[in-house]
């Protein structure tokens, strides 16, 4: 991850090393070109160069590992992304189904569940994407005093709501009339909808929530309450 000062994210990133002096920085597309100007404003005495790229990925779900495949975990077992490779040939899946997997598995996406607003221990991100033993970096203090001294006000979960009308983005969620969440994702899943929402950590996970006049349940936390 690529922070502010004060934890708050700029960009998730997948780091390649090509060569022993190349390495290639797999981010969002819309977040290329302010990566690269966070990159200049670090760099010492122009010892290196950081260019602008653009590829494709792909994500593949298969019973062995392609060749060049990174494994994609967050999307379960199988699960594979290939850069820059011919799929034309391969079956797709519809775009609703990959946004069901991607939210029952939890995945956090840019736009939705990630933005300036966001630190990553909310998104659960500081358990696979955080080192609390390396050195420094931009947002460590805030990051290390929330780990070892606090805990998240909110975190992610996954719930299925009643109905089939998609929620907006943001739609409130309340308990007992008191807002304690927002939806960042949603997908019809047969009868109902699977989303993806932000719920405050003092709310036990066996509360049925409320959104208007729907009730949502909750299915399982992505980010581990206190």
């Amino acid at each position: 991850l690529l922070l502010t000062a004060k934890a708050r994210l700029v960009a998730p990133l997948v780091v390649l090393r090509r060569a022993a002096d190349d390495f290639l920085l797999l981010t969002e597309p819309e977040l290329g070109e302010r990566l690269v100007a966070e990159l200049l404003r670090f760099r010492f005495a122009a010892r290196c160069t950081v260019e602008h790229e653009h590829h494709t990925s792909t994500l593949v779900l298969a019973d062995e590992p392609p060749a060049g495949g990174l494994a994609s975990p967050e999307y379960g077992e199988g699960a594979y992304e290939l850069l820059d490779a011919d799929t034309a040939s391969a079956a797709s899946i519809a775009a609703e189904e990959l946004e069901r997997r991607r939210i029952l598995a939890g995945l956090p996406r840019w736009g939705k569940e990630l933005d300036e607003r966001i630190q990553p221990a909310e998104a659960g991100l500081d358990r696979r994407a955080v080192s609390f033993t390396k050195g420094c970096y931009p947002g460590q203090e805030p990051v290390a005093r929330l780990h070892y001294r606090g805990h998240p006000n909110r975190g992610l979960r996954v719930l299925s709501l009643a109905g089939s009308e998609l929620p907006d983005y943001d739609a409130e969620l309340t308990s007992a009339g008191k807002q304690v969440g927002r939806i960042t994702s949603a997908v019809r899943d047969g009868d109902g909808v699977l989303a993806l929402a932000y719920v405050r950590s003092e709310v036990p996970d066996d509360v049925e929530l409320t959104s208007g006049s729907r009730s949502a349940t909750q299915l399982h936390s992505v980010s581990p309450r206190p």
